[in-house]
């Protein structure tokens, strides 16, 4: 009753989502497209990938964690005190064997490259992330990527209506604690609601997962890697934003402190 008809739209965005991967891992005689298994040597490529994001992003944080906001800073101290553990998941993803499938990907998925009809989501900019080359954009990749980056970007959603409410003056810091549970709220259901949608017209595909503790394993890889990404970008360009990211990384890390 408190999201209200928003949870219908995360249900059938999830739907589309699932269907866009089914269509691009449809057709097998296409080298481009057929799907193919992950591999060891992929699994290590993409932890080398990791470890550098974070030697990248971790030094970062550490030289600008004091002039963030108290909040942020709060939430970044046991981050950076949970490198080594951050660094173990990826590595116990790389060496753990995996039966998903890696298809070709949206690659840059989030809201703002979905348009609601009024009735339906219409899909967008297919050329995945403009900043990387060409040829990395063509890689083939497990499509829960494109669902952790949807799954951020409703973290993102969520936290932007507060910070602009509060920027505004509509809220005042008194009401901050209380309305942050609301929107971590509309987050945790519009997510759940998304992702079972998508894990349901998924199935067909063929690309999942064969058990569910391999698919949290990857979805989890996933998520951490865009939090991380997202928490260097912030960082360079958003500092204001930087809790958004750093909240991310708590919560999957399993943190104590704040919530």
């Amino acid at each position: 009753e408190a999201i209200g008809p928003y949870l219908e739209s995360a249900r059938l965005l999830g739907e589309r989502t699932a269907e866009m991967h089914r269509t691009l891992a449809a057709d097998a005689d296409d080298p481009a497209f057929a799907p193919e298994p992950f591999s060891k040597l992929y699994q290590r490529g993409l932890y080398q990938s990791m470890r550098s994001l974070t030697g990248w992003v971790f030094p970062l944080l550490l030289g600008r964690v004091k002039t963030l906001p108290e909040a942020s800073q709060a939430l970044a101290r046991p981050i950076l005190e949970s490198e080594r553990e951050l660094r173990n998941r990826f590595l116990s993803f790389a060496d753990r064997k995996m039966t998903a499938s890696r298809i070709r990907c949206h690659g840059d998925y989030h809201l703002g490259q979905v348009l609601y009809t009024g009735r339906d989501f219409v899909v967008l900019d297919f050329e995945g992330e403009p900043a990387r080359p060409l040829t990395e954009r063509r890689i083939k990749r497990s499509p829960l990527r494109d669902v952790a980056g949807m799954l951020r970007s409703f973290h993102y959603a969520a936290y932007a209506s507060l910070f602009a409410q509060e920027e505004k003056g509509w809220t005042s810091p008194a009401d901050s604690p209380s309305l942050e549970c609301w929107a971590r709220f509309w987050y945790v259901w519009v997510s759940a609601v998304f992702l079972s949608a998508y894990l349901r017209e998924a199935e067909p595909g063929g690309f999942l997962p064969d058990s569910g503790q391999e698919l949290h394993v990857l979805l989890e890889f996933c998520l951490l890697e865009k939090a991380v990404y997202e928490l260097g970008y912030e960082l360079n360009n958003r500092p204001e934003w930087v809790r958004i990211p750093l909240q991310g990384l708590h919560d999957l890390l399993k943190l104590p402190g704040p919530a």
